[in-house]
């Protein structure tokens, strides 16, 4: 009976009388929304909040890898830094190494590209700590194949990349800003080389957490049941953890 109505309605009534009625029939009606502070041309905050607090997609990476901190253990390897493993590692680590493509100082060990890698030994680490780095990668299979490489049989990675994000300037203007992900292309990439079965994947997000994270607010200016509310129809951000299986006995 409803659709017949509809069909009645859009012959008999004029056109301004039936838009007239679509704007009142959604909620709250087109025209009625108000964007208060949203309303601007630029974000509140350039910088992903962080002088407001902590960056939204920091607060679900730092919540993956506190959740994964037994695997931060032995000999790690993270990129660009070592915060990570000094913070959820601690004394489990017995050695860091941190990889950098383009800067040779402390806390840097090795200066290398993940594409072009054949300087570092295979079969090595323990774990590789991969957060918000393969955006900055162009050929990203190869770089997945070194890290499948280097790690030890049985060694894990642990990744996270962006979804709904902006572009990061700094890398776009030195190496490049090349991809978002979602959880689908993630998980096509690591099962290249990983089996499924040793993958675990997780998007985080919702349409108030990524239209909070592209404005710039901090993740104390939501409530915890707002960031940790998923709607997969907005992924912010996706954590990967892949374990390299152990050689057949």
């Amino acid at each position: 009976m409803t659709n017949s109505l509809r069909v009645i309605g859009r012959r008999l009534l004029p056109i301004h009388v039936r838009r007239a009625l679509v704007r009142w029939t959604c909620w709250p009606p087109a025209g009625w929304v108000r964007f208060g502070s949203l309303r601007r041309l630029r974000p509140i905050s350039s910088q992903w909040g962080s002088e407001r607090g902590q960056p939204i997609d920091r607060y679900y990476i730092e919540r993956f890898l506190e959740r994964q901190a037994g695997d931060i253990h032995g000999h790690v390897l993270e990129i660009g830094t070592d915060s990570y493993t000094r913070q959820f590692g601690g004394c489990q680590v017995h050695r860091s190494e941190v990889l950098h493509v383009a800067e040779a100082r402390p806390p840097m060990t090795i200066l290398g590209d993940l594409t072009r890698a054949e300087h570092i030994a295979s079969n090595i680490f323990d774990c590789v700590i991969l957060t918000q780095t393969l955006q900055a990668i162009y050929d990203l299979p190869a770089a997945i194949s070194t890290v499948h490489r280097i790690l030890k049989p049985g060694g894990v990675v642990l990744v996270t990349v962006p979804g709904i994000s902006k572009v990061s300037r700094y890398d776009m203007d030195r190496w490049g800003y090349y991809w978002s992900f979602t959880s689908c292309s993630l998980r096509r990439l690591f099962e290249a080389l990983f089996p499924p079965a040793a993958i675990q994947l997780e998007a985080h997000g919702n349409v108030l957490a990524a239209t909070a994270f592209l404005y710039g607010l901090a993740s104390q200016e939501l409530h915890r049941r707002e960031l940790d509310t998923v709607d997969p129809d907005y992924e912010v951000l996706i954590t990967l953890r892949a374990r390299k299986p152990q050689p057949p006995l």
